[in-house]
């Protein structure tokens, strides 16, 4: 078996090549480009910082406009139905005050209406052979005498005939003759009143809104 060669140290290390030194950067030029890294970076931030608070500002106006119009809207709400009942109250109030006076007035001239419903018939009855009238009998003989006098004045010969009638209130009473009639009636009159009422404040009422007057 053959001995392994021995190592003799022989070899000449000073005759290897050198490698070429390497080119360093200059410490200027760095300082130069990492303050231009900065530089660049800071002003990156802050065009950054600007869309963001940009961003930011719009999101918050629209939040706010938006519940600004809420607000708003549920303002305006609030507003038509505090006129609604506003108004409510008020036409409620005159129609109480008006039926009060009215109670009051036909207590004082009970005969006033059926005075004028008569001298409106009477002018245009012409030559019907009867009329008749239905009141209440406290007013009976006063309501005579007065159609008596209509009678006079505007030419009427027909029968004249008046009843006391207790079906009928103080101040109503009814007319009649071959081919017509007419009545005064203040039950009518109060719900023709209150169906005007209620169709005023339904065309003053806000969308939506319903009218709960009787």
């Amino acid at each position: 078996m053959a001995s392994p060669a021995r190592f003799t140290f022989d070899l000449d290390l000073g005759s290897r090549p050198t490698a070429a030194p390497r080119p360093s950067v200059p410490e200027d030029l760095v300082a130069q480009l990492v303050a231009q890294a900065r530089s660049d970076g800071y002003a990156e931030g802050i065009a950054a910082g600007e869309r963001n608070a940009t961003a930011h500002a719009a999101q918050t106006m629209a939040t706010a406009a938006a519940a600004l119009a809420a607000r708003t809207a549920e303002m305006a709400a609030s507003l038509d139905d505090a006129n609604a009942a506003h108004l409510r109250e008020a036409v409620d109030l005159a129609a109480s005050i008006g039926r009060k006076l009215a109670v009051h007035l036909l207590a004082r001239q009970p005969t006033a209406e059926l005075d004028a419903l008569i001298a409106e018939c009477m002018a245009s009855l012409g030559t019907v052979p009867h009329l008749v009238i239905r009141c209440h009998p406290d007013i009976a003989d006063a309501m005579r005498d007065i159609a008596t006098g209509h009678m006079a004045t505007t030419g009427f010969a027909g029968r004249l005939i008046v009843l006391g009638d207790p079906d009928q209130r103080l101040g109503d009473g009814r007319l009649e003759w071959v081919d017509g009639g007419l009545a005064r009636d203040i039950n009518a009159i109060s719900k023709q009143i209150d169906t005007r009422i209620s169709a005023y404040l339904a065309a003053h009422s806000g969308p939506g809104q319903e009218d709960t007057h009787p």
